[in-house]
């Protein structure tokens, strides 16, 4: 069935599916918390005649599932297509008609936009011939709260007999909005696209004491500050130049006046990366350097590692795939290779660890603007003109051909 079967349909369907994204935005939910987008999408598929189950990761996971349109593509395993649906605990400043009407939360990472993508390519898939089977994962809770894991877990992937929907899944395909992509255009790369994520929370306990009188204490703020600039040779001098390794601080905290040297400091952060060898490494030698200049300085460090997404490495053969289909449907200069992984984490990557998976970039920023406001800003909106770009390349892939 020709690319151009589903673009008319796309775009008899393109306002609606832009509605329904402003109507999403208007309305966002934060992880483990979007049951009023789970009705929507639960909804609008089976309006479509698309089935649907509900329920996953905590309640608010939905699948859809279409059948392929002939009894040999129905013996076939299915393709999987993808799209989050939890907002960020982000104050708006977009000043949109439909900007949240939810303060402190918005869809500040286009996860409205992906959710709509998905929509538009179920409601498309569903009146054109498929030559496979299509399942439709609508995932919660992906920023920071694992959803895709809870969804593999739970048998999203695995078929109906095993708590998902009709055939297994032999492959999976996502995206997501990016801000310094021109809109029309997508990317990718096979291998490592985006790194394995860990964060830390640590506590330097120290001896409190009079700020006059520094001797009769052991100074936990000097100790973090001394921890703090000795993270930094992880990435300097415990890794090869070449190898990628980023540490970074997100918050400290500590005291209550400026003559008490505190009981206590607390800091916060992040550290990414792209091998499983120098994710271990990392970890080794965070503990070391933390304990040992904690102690060094009279203290003590008591480290909380929350252990996060792996990599997402994209398989060779999924990723020639989306090269072949994104080429026949948007044309060579519109398909670009990326040349080096990005240093953000998705939980993308563990739909890979089941199946082959293939996760790209949809270009957001509007033609001929020098910039565009990204991802986690309050001021960041997902690009209507990139919504029929997004579905129809999802409908394409889901066509396997």
């Amino acid at each position: 069935m020709p690319s151009t079967t589903h673009r008319a349909h796309i775009e008899a369907d393109l306002p609606e599916i832009i509605a329904i994204r402003h109507d999403l935005h208007r309305h966002p939910e934060l992880s483990f918390h979007e049951h009023r987008t789970a009705d929507v999408i639960a909804r609008t598929l089976g309006e479509a005649g698309v089935q649907v189950k509900r329920g996953f990761a905590g309640g608010t996971g939905v699948l859809g599932y279409l059948p392929a349109s002939t009894p040999e593509g129905d013996a076939l395993g299915a393709v999987a297509l993808r799209a989050d649906t939890d907002a960020l605990p982000v104050l708006e400043e977009t000043g949109k008609a439909y900007a949240s009407c939810t303060p402190g939360v918005m869809h500040a990472c286009g996860h409205d936009g992906h959710t709509a993508i998905l929509i538009g390519a179920a409601r498309a898939l569903a009146r054109t011939h498929r030559p496979r089977p299509v399942t439709f994962v609508f995932q919660p809770a992906e920023e920071g709260g694992g959803g895709a894991d809870l969804m593999c877990r739970e048998g999203a992937l695995a078929g109906g007999e095993r708590g998902g929907l009709g055939n297994p899944v032999e492959s999976i395909f996502g995206l997501h909005g990016w801000p310094t992509f021109e809109v029309g255009k997508v990317a990718t790369k096979p291998g490592p696209l985006l790194a394995a994520t860990d964060d830390f929370i640590v506590t330097v306990k120290g001896r409190q004491a009079h700020g006059a009188y520094p001797h009769y204490g052991a100074d936990p703020i000097l100790a973090a500050a001394h921890i703090v600039t000795a993270l930094q040779s992880i990435a300097s001098r415990s890794v090869g130049p070449l190898d990628s390794v980023v540490c970074s601080l997100g918050a400290i905290s500590g005291g209550t006046a400026n003559n008490i040297i505190p009981q206590e400091v607390k800091f916060i952060g992040t550290i990414r990366t792209l091998l499983p060898a120098t994710r271990a490494l990392a970890k080794d030698r965070f503990f070391a350097i933390a304990h040992s200049t904690a102690r060094a300085m009279g203290c003590e460090a008591e480290i909380e590692w929350h252990e996060g997404y792996p990599v997402t490495a994209n398989n060779p053969e999924a990723t020639q795939r989306f090269f072949d289909v994104a080429t026949r449907v948007l044309g060579p200069d519109r398909v670009e290779r990326v040349d080096q992984p990005t240093m953000g984490g998705e939980d993308f990557s563990y739909y890979g660890h089941h199946v082959p998976a293939c996760f790209y970039f949809l270009g957001l920023r509007p033609r001929n603007a020098p910039t565009f406001p990204t991802l986690h800003q309050p001021d960041f909106d997902f690009n209507d003109d990139a919504l029929g770009v997004g579905i129809e390349l999802m409908c394409e892939l889901a066509a396997g051909r």
